[in-house]
């Protein structure tokens, strides 16, 4: 019974080896990237931080690009350290990133299209509001106005010129013509 714990403790050891082949390389844009896999082909071998140690160096785009001039054992080396799914999944990220880059910036044109709406109706309500005021105020009748107590009081000729004025600026600011 204890050599089957054994046993057993062994190979769960064994499947955290696969965590530790880790890659580490600096992308394009400045970041850190960690991977199993690794870095696309136009990553440059200075920006590549760590690799698995049992891992053979990359093939450099020169030598894939030319596998004539390479001898039979090495071009047959070539496709197997350059898996075909790389290139396809670097392709893949690129575009699946550049997917992503679009819905930002279309979500922050819907957001900024929402905000000039928003502001816009509220000035539509502000114009639509002091044409209403500047209107009452031109008929001539008293106009009475809560004091700092709360009190009504009656505006009299220069508090009446003051608020047409203010009315004036509202309407000059909000109101397209």
């Amino acid at each position: 019974m204890k050599l089957h714990k054994l046993v057993l403790l062994a190979v769960a050891c064994t499947w955290a080896l696969g965590a530790a082949a880790q890659w580490q390389w600096i992308d394009k844009d400045g970041r850190k990237v960690f991977s199993d896999r690794p870095p696309p082909q136009d990553i440059p071998e200075k920006s590549i931080l760590k690799q698995p140690s049992y891992a053979a160096a990359r093939v450099p785009a020169a030598a894939a690009s030319a596998p004539e001039a390479a001898d039979a054992p090495a071009s047959a080396a070539a496709p197997a350290a350059a898996s075909p799914r790389a290139p396809a999944s670097a392709a893949g990220k690129d575009k699946e990133l550049e997917k992503r880059k679009a819905e930002a910036e279309a979500a922050e044109a819907a957001k900024k299209k929402a905000e000039d709406d928003r502001i816009a109706k509220a000035k539509a309500e502000n114009c639509t509001r002091a044409r209403a005021a500047k209107a009452t105020f031109e008929t001539g009748a008293p106009i009475r106005q809560s004091n700092a107590q709360g009190e009504r009081v009656f505006l009299d000729e220069a508090q009446r010129n003051a608020e047409v004025k203010r009315i004036d600026t509202i309407i000059a600011s909000d109101c397209k013509r």
